[in-house]
């Protein structure tokens, strides 16, 4: 039934949304140059790898040794746009009807984080990683890691269709008041390091 929902969720945005994803991609091509999209391999359901896009937010800026300048310099004012409308975000409902990624699940992350898990937190990904997820519900960026973790294994152990339907809802109100976009004192989010390190974001 999860599987279902998604894909015709999925295809449904990707039909009806299409003249704003077009328009989107027209505006970051002349804010922002090429590319229109972002890839990142990401890990998914059991570690496994795929590429998930997502819509470019942020300058290749660099400095003199070609080292990426900081989230905050290389957000573009249309990135933060972006960004806080989770509009960034649309191109993944192609993950979702690929079977990569599910509506709901916990958010993927980066690949050099696998090896930084406890046993317990590596049981997120016992599921599809998701577009929106239980932690993005309660607190998104805001949480420090160890708590969006606890949020996504509890997800795990208590996965539901009707859980997946609140979680929904209660994105599109996060998404209207635009909560918990960043970590406190950061442009994105800081990176992950190990629990016990006090991070923020995610």
């Amino acid at each position: 039934m999860k599987r279902v929902m998604d894909i015709l969720v999925s295809m449904f945005v990707l039909l009806f949304l299409a003249p704003l994803l077009a328009a989107i991609a027209l505006l970051i091509r002349l804010k922002l140059g090429g590319p229109v999209l972002f890839r990142q391999i990401r890990p998914g359901m059991h570690g496994r790898k795929f590429e998930m896009i997502k819509f470019r937010t942020m300058l290749d800026l660099t400095d003199q040794y070609g080292n990426y300048l900081s989230d905050a310099d290389r957000l573009t004012s249309l990135g933060k746009a972006l960004r806080a409308s989770s509009l960034d975000e649309l191109p993944e409902f192609w993950n979702v009807l690929k079977g990569d990624m599910s509506l709901i699940g916990p958010r993927p992350l980066l690949m050099e984080y696998l090896d930084l898990y406890t046993p317990e937190q590596r049981r997120r990904h016992n599921v599809r990683p998701g577009i929106s997820g239980w932690a993005q519900v309660n607190g998104r960026n805001s949480l420090s890691w160890e708590e969006k973790f606890k949020l996504d294994v509890w997800y795990v152990d208590n996965q539901s269709i009707w859980l997946d339907l609140k979680i929904i809802f209660l994105t599109i109100k996060k998404v209207f008041l635009r909560e918990g976009i960043n970590a406190e004192n950061e442009a994105t989010m800081s990176k992950f390091r190990g629990s016990g390190k006090g991070n923020q974001g995610g």
